[in-house]
């Protein structure tokens, strides 16, 4: 389970059918002629806006695009959005049962996978009727990506004394996941020691600072420097403080 870095799904389709029927927008063509350039359309192919795969459009989807689009006031991408269901979020097809044992399930097998969990699900739905019927894998999949139940890969050495209450320490704290949720929504500055010692025009030694100012969604770093010493770090921050 990973996060999209390319934008949202209803976004790139909204924008694919815009391209598709905008031509007819700015051209409106002649009186009786709309059909027959909604058939041409039809008959090309085009590049699915996810998978990257041809995909085609049938007239009458096509036909519900172009009078969608025509008749926006003010923004003719916004209409052509998928709409977000009803019930997003509240995953209907998993009853409260379900959900409970999801929960414990995981909380006792982190490091399994969606289909582990999946499997191992099914199993007990099978022996006891109460839990409901059976979701989907996307549901599962769905539910746990929701409730922030990623899969953790069991760390190295995990049979060495104190790796247990290390993990119960790491688990008391607060772990904070990506605060923004789309590109350019929020940039922040971090620094890392380098892990070995410069020798400076000086003649000292001292541990270098890399500076890097990040996008938090994409985690794009537009700018990265090097800093030698607390000191020529101090200074730094204060120059570019006074700029600011």
């Amino acid at each position: 389970m990973s996060r999209d870095d390319d934008g949202r799904p209803q976004e790139r389709w909204a924008q694919l059918r815009f391209a598709i029927i905008g031509p007819l927008l700015a051209a409106p063509p002649e009186r009786g002629e709309l059909r027959r350039e909604l058939e041409c359309l039809a008959a090309k192919s085009w590049q699915h806006p996810i998978t990257k795969e041809p995909i085609t459009f049938g007239v009458s989807t096509l036909e519900r695009w172009f009078y969608a689009a025509r008749q926006a006031r003010c923004d003719p991408v916004a209409v052509l959005r998928r709409p977000v269901r009803k019930d997003a979020g509240q995953h209907p097809s998993l009853s409260v049962a379900l959900r409970e044992v999801l929960r414990s399930q995981y909380q006792e097998h982190k490091s399994w996978s969606v289909k582990l969990h999946v499997d191992n699900l099914a199993v007990l739905v099978a022996r006891d009727s109460l839990l409901g019927p059976m979701p989907s894998y996307q549901s599962v999949r769905r539910f746990l990506k929701a409730q922030g139940l990623y899969r953790q890969r069991k760390p190295r050495h995990a049979d060495r004394p104190g790796a247990e209450r290390a993990a119960q320490r790491r688990e008391q704290l607060e772990v904070r996941s990506y605060e923004a949720t789309h590109t350019h929504g929020l940039w922040h500055a971090d620094f890392h020691h380098g892990s070995r010692k410069v020798l400076t025009a000086q003649g000292s030694w001292e541990i270098p600072l890399l500076l890097g100012v990040l996008d938090d969604h994409s985690r794009l770093a537009c700018h990265l420097q090097w800093i030698c010493g607390a000191q020529r770090y101090e200074e730094y921050i204060a120059t570019q403080m006074r700029k600011t």
